[in-house]
């Protein structure tokens, strides 16, 4: 059989699965666009109540159902990403939302702010952690995104002394869980890299793969992933010979020209950082939360323990617990930990009743959806 039969036969096959899929896709885009109409009475009746556009619990809720009736083939994070943009779009309708994030543009924070947010919101570059408290706190920013915690790297300490210094003016509204996917990216080919540009701790977490694939090749230290992957981009379209090459996110290649070569070039595929979502407002209860609370103790023998006890003997779960110097006088101490529920769960509120007599001071930060899935 001739090559020009073979294809004709081919399209006879593809012509009514493809025309079903441009039945389908028509489909989709009407429901998309009823849906979008509720969404926008939603969202009038939000403005005239003066509710939050955002409301953590009721996304956990969609996510939830949506994965629940989502029977395959398409996996369950192809949904969720599909949702996420949806609602993404669904704020836009109702009320445009502005995001800080840790800058630079590029960075790991704003890679995940988009992956939370969507593409239909704004997001704003606040250059450090103290700059998202301060724009949150001042409401030039609707909400702000942090990190509080690195698997591999530990706690954020700036973030932990900022919500030390905020405590009562900002409150944690979500939880965040992302993997930190490190790319080489370039303009030229794989073997002509030579100089490879990055922040020192991104090496760290990509040394055996740098030490197999480019043992010989410069490492260049830079004061962030994203401004790497901007410096090679311009370095290649003055100098197409340069060589260069930069490790940062898939997002600042995109934002920056710059071609991913390897993907996923971390040594521990497992290097998740979370991240707090802050706002003026506080998250309701959507049924799996956790409680953030901060809190400083006596300088005598068994404080602490007695603390702990205090939860423990409540049956509640603390997933993390961390400390920071107080800022007071020396080795005094503010304890941060994340329990599991929310702060008006009746077993929950009344052990925070009881630690208010124990501890010199207690803060609650906020009580929000627990993360769930890892974007």
């Amino acid at each position: 059989m001739a090559d020009e039969e073979r294809q004709g036969e081919h399209d006879q096959l593809l012509a009514p699965l493809r025309s079903r899929i441009d039945e389908l896709d028509k489909r989709l885009v009407e429901l998309l666009n009823e849906r979008a109409k509720v969404v926008v009475e939603i969202g009038q009746l939000k403005r005239s109540n003066t509710a939050p556009i955002y409301a953590p619990h009721r996304e956990a809720a969609v996510l939830r159902q949506a994965l629940e009736n989502n029977h395959g083939p398409l996996p369950d994070r192809t949904i969720e990403g599909i949702f996420r943009e949806l609602m993404s779009g669904s704020f836009a309708l109702e009320q445009p939302l502005r995001i800080g994030f840790l800058g630079p543009i590029g960075s790991f924070s704003h890679a995940a702010a988009v992956a939370h947010f969507g593409s239909s919101v704004s997001f704003e570059n606040m250059h450090d952690i103290e700059g998202v408290f301060t724009e949150v706190r001042r409401g030039h920013v609707d909400y702000g995104l942090v990190p509080i915690e690195n698997s591999t790297g530990g706690a954020i300490t700036e973030a932990l002394d900022a919500f030390r210094d905020t405590r009562g003016e900002v409150w944690i509204y979500a939880e965040v869980a992302a993997t930190i996917r490190h790319s080489l990216l370039s303009n030229t080919e794989p073997s002509r890299v030579t100089r490879i540009y990055s922040k020192p701790e991104i090496f760290a977490q990509c040394r055996r793969w740098l030490a197999t694939q480019y043992p010989s090749a410069k490492l260049i230290p830079a004061p962030s992933s994203s401004q790497a992957v901007k410096e090679v981009g311009e370095s290649y379209a003055a100098d197409p010979t340069s060589g260069a090459a930069a490790i940062g996110s898939a997002l600042a290649g995109r934002l920056y020209g710059v071609n991913v070569l390897f993907s996923d070039i971390e040594d521990n595929p497992n290097n998740i950082t979370r991240f707090f979502i802050i706002a003026r407002q506080k998250a309701e209860a959507s049924g799996d939360d956790k409680t953030t609370i901060m809190f400083t103790i006596p300088n005598e023998p068994g404080a602490l323990a007695t603390v702990l006890r205090t939860f423990a003997d409540a049956g509640i779960n603390l997933t993390h617990i961390d400390k920071r110097p107080s800022g007071r006088e020396n080795w005094s101490y503010t304890f941060f930990v994340d329990a599991q529920g929310h702060r008006d769960d009746p077993i929950l509120a009344q052990t925070l009743r009881l630690l208010q007599h124990r501890c010199q001071e207690l803060h609650i930060l906020g009580s929000y959806p627990r993360a769930t899935r890892i974007l």
